[in-house]
């Protein structure tokens, strides 16, 4: 009988096939289409209901990191340090934006990669279909344009990373891989990053099993976080890192989590491959 897998069901299973593939490799577990005692969520159509308590990921943690929204009431609730961030109904941000002059996004709150992001001021037009309530958030300028991100799994932040555009490459205010930002690896977290991001991770209940936040630095020094994400659902964490050793750790890191989560010994033995 098989109680662990990696859980990927349904219509959307497609788009997870890679990463569960990979996922079961290195959890040693199989893939399942039908939820089990202890799941790694990717995709599945049926009721939550039926993932109670038995998903290794919270199901309500992968809904507040796939929607910016809600990242950013977590944030505020739980007061992490983050740019100055408002939800307002579409009337309400021309006004807004006439009464706090500066450099404001309007973030699209579903997806990844910066995808629907767009710089706005008191003039702009929102368009119709426009999720409420909008994501306004202050644009902070780095130079060189960078973005830094740190993992986690049960508890521990690592991989400390910077995602920066190439020389000679045509740069965008979203510096996401996807629009061909590239990893940056070797330096050290600095320890108020580090703070930052599990502060974070935390607020959105992914701590205790697999996250990453994203974070930039004012040129003040203050580290601030921009988002958090995880793997299952909606979206899934990047692992195409240009660092094989860190593409490695998280997927060890993950398994042992997965397999102390479960109660049980480790099928690999002395060492895990």
């Amino acid at each position: 009988m098989t109680v662990l897998g990696v859980l990927n069901g349904g219509a959307g299973s497609w788009a997870f096939d890679p990463l569960a593939r990979r996922l079961s490799q290195a959890l040693h577990v199989p893939i399942v289409a039908e939820p089990v005692l202890l799941n790694y969520v990717l995709s599945w159509d049926g009721p939550p209901s039926d993932l109670d308590g038995r998903s290794f990921i919270p199901l309500v943690s992968l809904a507040i990191a796939a929607d910016k929204r809600d990242v950013a009431r977590a944030f505020a609730l739980h007061a992490v340090p983050c740019p100055r961030t408002v939800l307002l109904p579409r009337s309400a941000v021309s006004p807004f934006l006439h009464a706090e002059p500066g450099t404001w996004v309007l973030k699209y709150p579903l997806g990844c990669g910066g995808i629907g992001h767009r710089l706005i001021d008191a003039a702009s037009v929102i368009p119709a279909h426009w999720p409420e309530p909008c994501v306004v958030q202050e644009f902070i300028r780095t130079d060189p344009p960078s973005v830094e991100r740190l993992y986690c799994v049960d508890g521990q932040c690592f991989g400390f990373n910077s995602r920066r555009f190439p020389p000679g490459t045509a740069a965008s205010p979203w510096i996401a891989h996807a629009r061909g930002a590239r990893y940056h690896h070797g330096e050290a977290a600095p320890q108020l990053a580090l703070e930052v991001a599990l502060h974070a991770l935390r607020a959105c209940g992914l701590d205790g099993s697999f996250g990453c936040v994203d974070l930039l630095k004012r040129a003040s020094g203050e580290w601030l976080a921009l988002e958090v994400g995880s793997d299952g659902l909606h979206n899934h964490v990047d692992r195409d890192l240009g660092d094989a050793a860190l593409e490695l750790e998280i997927l060890e890191r993950t398994a042992y989590a997965f397999w102390q989560r479960a109660g049980m010994d480790p099928p690999w033995g002395s060492a895990w491959s």
